[in-house]
Formats: structure tokens, sequence, C-alpha cells
């Protein structure tokens, strides 16, 4: 019997391992986060239309209330969708605030 035989075996009595914390959650809210600065109300419009288009087709699967904090699907649609008219309208002021800034 070599010194290291018994050091890699399961031991019932301690239970398995607690899984670490993995933030990535905070990852992919810092790169969204940085998406949105740089590309303004054109990012706001792309995100609000991919989450308007899952919300309308888990509605239409079944889904009626979501885990969002509004609750009712129907009011998680018209909130995405007066965001993504809100940022629509925007997009102009922001392209002439880049022209202005850095056009000169």
């Amino acid at each position: 019997m070599t010194a290291y035989e018994g050091l890699n075996r399961y031991d019932a009595s301690v239970g398995d391992p607690v899984p670490a914390f993995d933030p990535l959650k905070l990852c992919v809210f810092t790169t969204v986060a940085l998406i949105t600065c740089v590309f303004g109300p054109v990012a706001l419009l792309v995100f609000s239309g991919v989450a308007i288009a899952g919300y309308a087709r888990a509605r239409r699967a079944g889904l009626l209330r979501s885990k969002c904090c509004l609750g009712d699907t129907r009011v998680v649609l018209l909130y995405l969708s007066v965001i993504a008219v809100l940022s629509a309208a925007a997009i102009p002021f922001w392209v002439l605030l880049w022209i202005r800034v850095f056009g000169g």
C-alpha cells in the first residue's frame, strides 16, 4: 500500500460538497450595461424587441404569470412595448448628439 492510496475516496459521512457560487449573472448584467452604454437606444430597442418576441411566444404557449416583478404577462408586454417605442423615438436624438459631439 502506497502513502496516497486512500486519499481520493468518497466519504458518505461527509456528504457532497456545496457547489461554489458562480456570479455569471453579474457578468451578463455588466455586459448588457456596457452594450447599452455604447449603443444607447438602439441596444435598448433590440433588447426590448427580443424580450417582446420571447414573452409573446411564451404567452401564446400558455404562460399567464411571469417571474418578473410585474407578474401578468400582458403587463410585461405593455411595459416592454412602451420601452421599445420610447427607445425608437430617442434614436434620432441620440444620433444628433453623437454628430454634435464627434462631428465637430
